[in-house]
């Protein structure tokens, strides 16, 4: 019995074993290759780039320095917050040299259908908010950037402020972690907060159907 078992599992991890090893660099090419697309949507036509990961807040956050024909094209920086209403969210944040959002390409995120997963819509009032400019030249609540909710100038997404408010927390950490590396400024926490409050909408109150329909949305 007891070389049978022996043998039942010797095969078995064998087979685990082979499985793991025909499949492991087809999942590799496919990781790479996502990563590459997430770097060509956010970047200006490059040749090569040379990563470096900072600890922001106890997470980590890689600055891509991308470059073409040895000179600097500009930056991605793979941001995320733990703060979306539907846990952790993942985004792709270019930068040109000079720090100006070139684009943000959310790569991973579970919040709710219809509302707060706009924030990966092309052209979104969020993006909108930030493309195309330099940062520092937004208006900034205690040095970061913020939802107009919260005295910023960030729009939000209608009926969905937490899920607006963790997509600017990842624009605040991506940027610090680009000025970290682009100008060698410190990282600081910059923690937006993003927490339910009275006056939240209902995607913030309550999950699930009931925070889809129209009217208790707003």
């Amino acid at each position: 019995m007891t070389a049978v078992l022996f043998g039942i599992t010797l095969v078995a991890s064998a087979g685990v074993g082979a499985v793991n090893m025909i499949t492991a660099e087809p999942i590799a090419q496919a990781e790479q290759a996502a990563k590459t697309a997430a770097l060509n949507g956010v970047l200006p036509a490059f040749d090569e780039t040379a990563a470096e990961t900072l600890t922001i807040d106890e997470m980590p956050i890689t600055v891509y320095t991308a470059t073409k024909g040895g000179q600097l094209a500009g930056y991605a920086v793979e941001s995320m917050t733990k703060n979306g209403f539907g846990g952790a969210i993942n985004m792709m944040v270019g930068f040109t040299p000079d720090g100006e959002v070139i684009n943000v390409n959310v790569l991973k995120q579970a919040e709710t259908p219809g509302l707060g997963t706009k924030m990966a819509d092309a052209d979104n009032v969020l993006l909108r908010s930030v493309k195309g400019q330099k940062l520092e030249e937004k208006k900034h609540v205690n040095g970061k950037l913020a939802v107009a909710k919260d005295g910023g100038d960030v729009d939000a997404l209608t009926a969905a402020t937490i899920s607006s408010r963790a997509y600017v927390d990842a624009i605040n950490r991506a940027w610090m972690a680009y000025k970290s590396v682009a100008t060698g400024a410190t990282p600081t926490d910059v923690s937006s907060g993003a927490t339910s409050a009275a006056g939240d909408t209902a995607e913030e109150q309550t999950s699930g159907p009931e925070a889809q329909e129209g009217g208790q949305n707003e």
